[in-house]
């Protein structure tokens, strides 16, 4: 059987990385989170007292910076940071903000798209990310574009920080989100943006099983 790239880009918690993770289990594919490579890369900063507006400083630390994603014997993705694990780390509220104007300088875009162009070289992966199907994977054979809501995207975020333990405020957790939205689509580079052949889902009154559903039918209709 053929391995296809499957591209699914896509806007702050719109559901992306979980429905991507279910895709790849039912494919037996590998399942790429490439927002968790950036988030590593802003907490490397953050550690360092690295600005994220510095970016001369950022690129300087991008040289020596590895992030890779392993996994376990159950599957489960684990972010290295220079060897370190720091999968739980990255989640913090303040991480994912930083990995906003972090993913802006094109020193780190750089590191982070050769390492996920190698990833999936052979096919059979499931990334999710801002410009998988435009920038790392413009030739995938299926391309998602998600979307849905800002405030059901801040009440989904709330719910996952719940879940660690952290409570946050759903109307800040939304300003936060529509302030990435404007950041991540207006950067010079690798702006966040449709592919022209993306399939587009709106995800607001979606179940993630139904997201799965129509992604996989997409996809066995490539591999059929």
């Amino acid at each position: 059987m053929k391995n296809i790239i499957i591209a699914i880009d896509g806007p702050a918690a719109s559901g992306k990385s979980s429905t991507a993770k279910r895709v790849a289990q039912q494919l037996g594919y590998v399942h790429v989170d490439t927002g968790a490579m950036y988030r590593a890369v802003a907490l490397k900063a953050m550690q360092l007292g690295v600005e994220s507006g510095d970016r001369d400083a950022i690129e300087r630390m991008a040289k020596t910076t590895t992030v890779r994603l392993e996994y376990d014997d159950a599957q489960k993705v684990h972010v290295m940071l220079d060897g370190a694990d720091v999968t739980d780390a990255i989640r913090m509220p303040e991480v994912s903000k930083a990995a906003s104007d972090i993913s802006a300088v094109p020193a780190v875009r750089d590191l982070l798209v050769r390492e996920q162009r190698a990833m999936g070289a052979q096919g059979g992966i499931v990334l999710d990310g801002r410009d998988i199907g435009t920038v790392v994977f413009p030739n995938a054979e299926l391309k998602i574009f998600m979307i849905a809501d800002a405030y059901e995207r801040a009440v989904r975020r709330a719910m996952e920080l719940e879940e660690k333990g952290i409570y946050a405020d759903v109307l800040a957790l939304e300003r936060e989100i529509m302030e990435r939205d404007r950041n991540d689509s207006t950067r010079a580079h690798s702006p966040l943006k449709k592919a022209d052949d993306a399939y587009v889902i709106d995800t607001t009154r979606l179940t993630i099983e139904e997201q799965t559903a129509f992604i996989l039918s997409r996809a066995k209709e490539l591999l059929a």
